[in-house]
């Protein structure tokens, strides 16, 4: 069964220096319909706009992924680390017994984009824990890459949750077929461009519940970008 949750479904808010859309229930926004899938609680799409960010703010257990998808957002925590995350980037942060920490955008001209996507953990009140990686393959369109997994398969960061987390481009035409246990879940998230699944067409911002399924084959209609969840 494959369910939908298209892009204008989402919900969307115009704060001036942010704008976001939220796939499922987040803040504010209370949707009883779509309070998460499986694990997978949230994934919001962010714009920051030039030298904006949220401010230092704290998370207790949460396995937390940010994907950049323009610009750069700087990250600082409690933790002593700071960056700067970059398209092809990927960075996980495990909030544990609890975190603090602030994201910003900080070019002077150029809006920020990015995936913040939150995990429930398998266990509570761990030490939290950061980690970044640049994901070469990222760029170049054919490659389904291992972003995140509870074991660090294929060279993927590492977060507490049985959820493994596939990203990658497809060009035009190009085809990808994914295996996945009839026994597990599996989310699919449209970043870019337009892909068939199976029959359906999702767009940009569109996302999929996929469950009880052997497999599932994805086409690029035109250049594309998804993420691909394996939730137990």
């Amino acid at each position: 069964m494959i369910k939908l949750r298209r892009s204008g479904d989402r919900g969307r808010f115009d704060h001036g220096w942010l704008q976001t859309w939220h796939t499922f229930s987040f803040g504010s926004y209370v949707d009883p319909e779509h309070m998460g899938f499986r694990d997978l609680r949230v994934i919001n799409q962010d714009v920051i706009q030039p030298g904006q960010g949220f401010g230092t703010h704290p998370h207790r257990d949460m396995e937390i992924l940010t994907y950049v998808t323009d610009g750069a957002l700087e990250h600082r925590d409690s933790m002593g680390n700071g960056s700067v995350i970059r398209p092809g980037e990927v960075q996980v942060m495990s909030a544990g017994r609890g975190v603090t920490h602030s994201e910003f955008n900080p070019d002077p001209d150029r809006p920020a984009g990015l995936l913040q996507i939150w995990v429930l953990p398998a266990v509570k009140g761990v030490e939290p824990r950061y980690d970044q990686r640049a994901f070469a393959a990222l760029a170049e369109p054919g490659a389904l890459v291992q972003l995140a997994s509870p074991d660090g398969a294929g060279g993927s960061l590492v977060w507490g949750q049985d959820v493994r987390l596939w990203g990658g481009r497809l060009a035009g035409g190009q085809s990808w077929s994914v295996p996945v246990d009839p026994a597990r879940h599996a989310w699919v998230q449209v970043v870019a461009g337009a892909i068939r699944l199976d029959d359906l067409v999702l767009e940009a911002g569109d996302g999929a519940a996929v469950s009880g399924l052997p497999g599932l084959g994805f086409e690029a209609q035109r250049e594309a970008e998804i993420l691909f969840f394996d939730l137990k």
